[in-house]
Parts: structure tokens; C-alpha cells; sequence
């Protein structure tokens, strides 16, 4: 990717909704809501505080995130839809090992 994000900005890619409901039902594209997970593309090298000192951001590349459901201005760069927002927007970071032990 040819972006690089500034600030305390992140780049997130959305993952894919689920076509199917738990239900079973097959749900069409028109119905279908923007899924609030996506993965951290890149990220912006952070904000300066009062006395000048970098901080850096919390999130890291390749974090899968849960953000809100209005966040964001969605862009689409090298032909792929993403989102950016600022670090603020990202409510927080699925653990993914946490995951993969509960579904064992």
C-alpha cells in the first residue's frame, strides 16, 4: 500500500460480514450491515504532547479491532475499501489467543 497514515490516524480493512444469519437464513447484500471488526493496515506514528515527546499509538499492525458503527471516512486505495480514523474511533483490540482457546 502506498498510504501512510498521519498522526494518530489508523488505516483498517473491515472484515467480511456473514452471509448466513444463525438462524440459517441467507442474508442478501442490500440487508447485510457494515461489519464494526476490522484489521489495523497501518498506523499513523502518533501525537506529540505538551512538551513535544512522541507518543505512540496503542494499536499495531495487523490488530483486529472492534470500532463504532459511524466511525471512520471510508476510501478506497489501490482498489481495496478501507477505512481511517483517528486511535480515539477504536474502541478496542480483539485478543485473538483468547478467541482460539474458547472455540477448543
Amino acid at each position: 500500500m502506498k498510504f501512510r497514515p498521519l498522526h494518530d490516524r489508523v488505516v483498517i480493512r473491515r472484515t467480511e460480514g456473514d452471509d448466513i444469519s444463525k438462524g440459517g437464513i441467507i442474508i442478501p447484500d442490500n440487508a447485510k450491515e457494515k461489519p464494526q471488526e476490522g484489521e489495523v493496515v497501518a498506523v499513523g506514528p502518533g501525537l506529540r504532547d505538551e512538551g513535544g515527546k512522541l507518543v505512540p499509538l496503542d494499536v499495531r499492525t495487523g490488530d483486529a479491532v472492534l470500532f463504532g458503527k459511524w466511525s471512520g471516512t471510508e476510501v478506497r486505495i489501490d482498489g481495496e475499501d478501507l477505512l481511517i480514523m483517528k486511535e480515539a474511533d477504536v474502541m478496542g483490540i480483539v485478543e485473538m489467543a483468547a478467541a482460539a482457546k474458547n472455540a477448543v
